[in-house]
């Protein structure tokens, strides 16, 4: 056990429904799925030299938006249900934590998550959540998310919409209306007008954050959100806003089916990054993430173990 060393990325269960991500011993995001909120979501989303997260809780300005909740999985439009917003009965609850697992180059979780209408008490869907944090150079690293949607009746759809699947509320300093942000396609466009509505292959929100613990110090940070090209209706049409915050919408246009046996399949990566947008660096590992193994989940033949990820045969 003394040449024992522990992994350079880890995950640490905490009390209160909480899981932190950690790379070299430092917090990087944490997973919360406790029952007082509608959904689980992320936060915070430390930047790689501020220390400070990069995502908020809720709308500057409006209170209407308090399920902006960082970075959260939703959808607006679910046999009419509206799994979005909080004035509803409709529910995404963790059922299980399937997979916790360390390792040098990623930390991965598996959970299991049922959309619940409210009244039912069986799931409309099961989803199958991987969230991995993989470290890259100068203290920068990468959320990579792969979710599996299926039916618990031969099929449903998620219905036209433009919100949904997973989103992202960026902090008060990196909204281009309420700090000194500004908003990046991959077609290199810039702004909510120009942007909304149109397809990209990523988004980049990036803007000024103080550095915890240096006063009078800011640097610039940000996140880019990229589409995987596996996906529906790659490249997604993109829901951006000025106020600060951005999603893909994969039913922009049209609904998505999922069915018992053919699970819909989604994978997003979320780029916490130093500087501003850089088409360059977010066009190169676009690139190399196409090459990350793609996961599913799987009843464990290890000891001590009930589930294990697999790898795909072919990423997406």
């Amino acid at each position: 056990m003394q040449d024992y060393a522990p992994p350079r990325c880890e995950l640490l269960p905490l009390p209160e429904h909480q899981v932190a991500f950690l790379v070299d011993g430092e917090e990087r995001t944490r997973w919360h799925y406790g029952a007082e909120y509608p959904r689980p979501f992320l936060y915070p989303l430390n930047g790689p030299t501020s220390g400070t997260s990069l995502t908020r809780m809720g709308h500057p300005g409006a209170e209407n938006h308090d399920h902006h909740r960082s970075v959260w999985f939703a959808h607006h439009k679910l046999l009419g249900i509206n799994f979005w917003g909080d004035n509803t009965e409709a529910r995404i609850r963790q059922q299980h934590w399937l997979v916790y697992e360390d390792g040098d180059d990623q930390a991965a979780m598996a959970v299991r998550l049922g959309w619940f209408d409210g009244h039912d008490p069986q799931p409309l869907v099961e989803q199958d959540a991987i969230v991995a944090v993989r470290p890259l150079a100068d203290g920068e690293y990468a959320l990579d998310v792969q979710c599996e949607f299926r039916s618990r009746a031969e099929s449903i759809e998620f219905q036209q919409s433009n919100f949904g699947f997973l989103a992202v509320r960026v902090a008060k300093s990196i909204s281009g209306h309420f700090g000194g942000g500004t908003i990046t396609s991959s077609e290199g466009l810039v702004g909510e007008k120009e942007i909304f509505g149109k397809p990209a292959r990523w988004m980049d929100y990036s803007g000024p954050v103080r550095v915890a613990g240096e006063p009078g110090r800011t640097v610039v940070e940000g996140i880019t959100f990229f589409d995987h090209p596996g996906n529906p209706r790659h490249p997604a049409k993109w829901h951006v806003r000025e106020d600060g915050w951005m999603g893909a919408s994969a039913c922009r246009d049209e609904g998505l089916l999922a069915t018992r046996e053919t699970p819909l399949r989604l994978r997003y990566l979320l780029h916490v990054h130093s500087g501003g947008a850089d088409a360059t660096r977010a066009n190169r590992l676009f690139d190399d993430w196409q090459n990350w193994p793609a996961w599913t989940v799987v009843k464990s033949t290890r000891p001590h173990r009930q589930y294990d990820l697999k790898q795909l045969e072919q990423n997406g």
